[in-house]
């Protein structure tokens, strides 16, 4: 099975994101960055199962959706790493 790593600017974005969504609903905040934490294990078993972004040729770096979430991430031989993450109505 592939190693799983997320990068510093990945982390600071699910705790961006659980701060936003805490001023409004904590439980809900914690339900959404406990899905988002969970996702990528997925990743593991289908590591190709991400749309792969061509722009980022030579490297392999795909996206893929949690719920209205897009986590991007590479594959680099055996590992994966979790690049970023943002909801999909954030202007990125």
């Amino acid at each position: 099975m592939m190693e799983l790593k997320w990068t510093i600017k990945a982390l600071s974005n699910l705790a961006r994101l659980y701060e936003f969504l805490a001023s409004i609903n904590k439980s809900a905040a914690a339900r959404a960055v406990q899905s988002l934490a969970a996702a990528p294990t997925n990743l593991q078993k289908n590591p190709r199962i991400g749309e792969k972004l061509e722009e980022f040729n030579p490297r392999e770096v795909r996206r893929f959706l949690v719920g209205n979430y897009e986590m991007r991430y590479e594959i680099q031989e055996s590992t994966i790493y979790v690049l970023r993450l943002w909801h999909t109505r954030e202007d990125r």
